[in-house]
């Protein structure tokens, strides 16, 4: 067996199964006789994120200008790409396309047209690395968000609310609490519907409500490896 790719990319809306997904494809690739590696968003210091350093990383609108970041996410992504392809190593990234950085971007109020415009940048830098994007939405996004916050529980809520609903566009908007967390998820699936429809670049897209990850698993070993 062998891979298509030298780059996994597991995208989706929090609690989606982006950290769960990455690390079992790392070790599937593994057990195929492969080097591979799940960067999930808790490494640090991490290879792509560009709010890494920043005083107020989780608040980058506090410390930089929309454009600042992104410069300093496609500087990390050229890096990152560079050191890859020196190396036999397959990448299964945890959001960083569009969860992280563009989700920052998001919140810190850039025009659709500079997010589209940054999505189009990154995967340009990282088509040596043949990238794969495997993208999980939820038809009713409402429903997975009160469900996640219903798991997560009240002090999770809290946190998400203090964090995203302070920046610029949701204070715009005048969201707040978790009728406003929905919204706000709602405006940024549709933003990330829309990017992942645009793109470029070998992708699957799984709607996994049901939460039947050993059919989702199959469709994404199918499009990760060739005999």
């Amino acid at each position: 067996m062998k891979s298509r790719t030298r780059l996994a990319i597991i995208e989706g809306i929090m609690g989606s199964g982006k950290s769960t997904t990455a690390r079992w494809i790392a070790a599937r690739l593994e057990e195929a006789g492969l080097q591979a590696v799940a960067i999930t968003e808790r490494v640090a210091p991490h290879p792509v994120r560009g709010t890494d350093g920043l005083d107020h990383w989780f608040q980058p609108w506090l410390d930089i200008t929309v454009e600042g970041l992104i410069d300093r996410c496609l500087a990390k992504w050229r890096s990152f790409v560079a050191e890859a392809q020196a190396t036999r190593t397959i990448y299964v990234l945890d959001g960083q396309l569009f969860h992280g950085d563009l989700t920052n971007l998001f919140l810190m109020g850039a025009s659709p047209a500079a997010l589209a415009s940054y999505c189009e940048s990154v995967t340009e830098i990282a088509r040596p690395l043949a990238p794969l994007l495997i993208y999980f939405y939820q038809a009713d996004v409402a429903r997975a968000i009160r469900t996640i916050a219903a798991e997560r529980g009240d002090e999770w809520v809290k946190y998400q609310v203090d964090w995203k609903l302070q920046a610029p566009y949701s204070r715009r908007l005048g969201l707040a609490g978790l009728d406003g967390l929905v919204a706000l998820y709602r405006d940024y699936r549709a933003l990330t519907d829309d990017l992942y429809s645009s793109l470029d670049v070998p992708k699957l897209a799984i709607e996994n409500s049901q939460q039947a990850w050993d059919t989702y698993y199959q469709q994404i070993r199918a499009e990760l490896m060739t005999p």
